[in-house]
């Protein structure tokens, strides 16, 4: 396998890996190939792997061993969110062991609040495409999610747009964007009338809420969301090494 240049190299070694990881290829507890191995498989140089390597150990998919080489964390399935994976809320259903579905609730357009001006780069009042999308664990209702994204980055017509999709699909589909990284800030709350009506449990309760900023490449936001997440039902755990 070579390394292609219409991506950043660093970017391509971290998606190689990360995947390899998540396919099963590099199974929990087995020892992955060594530095100047994947060095020479990809074709980059030792010091793009090493980069890649240390992010992975930053966020639990790995352990270094001194003197015997570098292990896939052999608990890695057993945290429900990962490196990038805490944004995706298909993922994160299904890492608790149940079946995501999506219920496409409503879109609409209308003008951004000074706040999601502020966060997206836009002027107050800019035209935004607003998604609620309601995230089912099996059967159960446990995430609402709301999803805010700027209007000028839309290609196609509007109608078109599957709320049922991925959001990282929504966004190649119809947006021709890729999401390069994403900011989550995690913070506890009320249950709210507004979302008490999706979700279970008595209005008032204490309940987590995921904000998510989503960001290309070039650090350009694309959107922002405000995802309801029901803690009671699901369980939320982050995997970070220590060095």
């Amino acid at each position: 396998m070579r390394i292609l240049q219409s991506k950043s190299i660093a970017n391509q070694v971290d998606e190689i890996l990360l995947e390899r990881i998540r396919g099963g290829v590099y199974l929990p507890g087995s020892r992955i190939p060594s530095e100047s191995e994947l060095s020479d498989e990809l074709g980059v140089s030792r010091a793009t792997v090493r980069t890649a390597l240390a992010k992975l150990a930053a966020n639990g998919f790995i352990l270094r061993k001194q003197g015997d080489g570098t292990y896939v964390n052999e608990h890695i399935h057993e945290t429900s969110a990962h490196f990038g994976n805490l944004w995706d809320l298909a993922e994160l259903i299904a890492g608790n062991g149940y079946q995501p579905s999506i219920r496409f609730l409503s879109m609409e357009r209308r003008p951004a609040t000074e706040k999601e001006a502020l966060v997206l780069a836009l002027e107050e009042g800019e035209e935004l495409i607003c998604l609620r999308r309601l995230f089912y664990a099996d059967q159960q209702a446990v995430i609402l999610a709301d999803n805010v994204i700027p209007f000028s980055l839309l290609c196609e017509p509007i109608e078109k747009i599957d709320g049922k999709l991925h959001i990282r699909d929504i966004f190649e589909q119809y947006f021709h964007q890729k999401i390069s990284f994403v900011l989550t800030d995690i913070r506890s709350t009320v249950l709210e009338a507004d979302a008490h009506e999706f979700l279970s449990g008595e209005s008032g309760r204490a309940i987590l809420q995921l904000q998510t900023i989503f960001y290309e490449k070039n650090n350009l936001p694309l959107a922002l969301g405000v995802n309801i997440f029901d803690d009671s039902f699901l369980h939320l755990s982050l995997a970070q090494a220590w060095n």
